[in-house]
């Protein structure tokens, strides 16, 4: 009897010993998107608060909108990595390209598209495993403050949605996306960025009382979802009533959106997601510290665990 009890404590022993080990190997990947608003220069000092942001968040790679020269001052303070989205050979400080990427690991292969403005890309090394880490940006038209009281049906919507100058960007991209999500076996994917659209996840039976009852299966982020891209926020937040996400609100109006996003594909598990919003120029409290807000946008984050 004593031989078992001893065996079977060994097994146990065992098992826990096993798992940790497994836990131990278990990397996190942390990822930040967010647009800072015409490079952050809105605000006095505001590339200064973008980093102040960065910095509090700790983030392993960030997706950014609207980097407008800042890119390279805010990667070398924080002491990322920084890749531009933009044709080989551009200047870093160029302040016309809206799209970057930072990283504390290295980065690999350039993805480009033939649409940088609002599509871009980068290999990034973490070890010996390869995640292709995309930012994009897609226009703001069609746009409306509160869609469901527009007085149009489901279709109508769409119809209206379609006829955007968003939804004509994304069917430019797309075969760069489809191409990509089909190499997700080897490879995993993360998109991120500012769709400037509302989530079909957002709009479903559970919010449709929010809606005027509608359900609309937006455009912008069912064709992701169609691809197999997973939006992370609503993976580990799945009832948008319970968890809204808002990162764009205009303070007086009945205006407020998650249209910031983080969809991934691959071997990758989202342990947590946060939406972070504040009004430009009022103080965002991040780890007990106030930092005037620099931009319009709010921002999401989520961390990732690589299988």
């Amino acid at each position: 009897m004593k031989r078992i009890i001893l065996f079977t404590c060994l097994v146990i022993f065992f098992l826990l010993k096993t798992d940790s080990w497994a836990q131990s190997d278990t990397k996190a990947l942390k990822v930040m998107a967010w647009n800072i608003l015409h490079g952050g220069n809105d605000l006095p000092d505001g590339p200064d608060r973008v980093i102040d942001i960065i910095r509090e968040i700790d983030p392993d790679v960030v997706l950014m909108v609207e980097t407008y020269g800042s890119g390279p001052r805010i990667a070398e303070t924080l002491g990322y990595h920084f890749h531009l989205i933009a044709p080989e050979g551009t200047d870093p400080d160029d302040e016309s390209i809206n799209l970057s990427i930072y990283s504390k690991y290295p980065f690999g292969e350039r993805i480009d598209t033939g649409y940088p403005f609002y599509l871009g890309g980068r290999e990034v090394l973490i070890d010996e495993q390869k995640i292709n880490v995309f930012s994009n940006w897609f226009y703001y038209l069609p746009w409306d403050d509160a869609p469901e009281q527009m007085g149009k049906s489901v279709d109508e919507l769409l119809v209206w949605e379609a006829a955007g100058k968003r939804t004509e960007m994304i069917q430019n991209v797309l075969p760069y996306l489809k191409k990509y999500a089909a190499a997700t076996d080897s490879i995993p994917m993360i998109l991120g960025g500012d769709m400037n659209s509302p989530s079909h996840l957002d709009w479903n039976e559970e919010s449709q009382a929010r809606h005027n009852g509608l359900i609309v299966p937006w455009y912008a982020t069912k064709v992701l979802a169609d691809l197999g891209l997973k939006d992370s926020f609503r993976e580990v937040h799945p009832n948008p009533n319970w968890h809204p996400g808002i990162t764009w609100d205009v303070k007086g109006k009945e205006d407020s959106h998650r249209i910031d996003y983080i969809f991934y594909q691959g071997r990758l598990n989202p342990l947590e997601s946060t939406s972070y919003m504040a009004y430009f120029g009022e103080n965002l409290r991040i780890n007990g510290k106030d930092i005037p807000y620099p931009s319009d946008h709010g921002f999401v984050v989520t961390t990732f665990a690589l299988e």
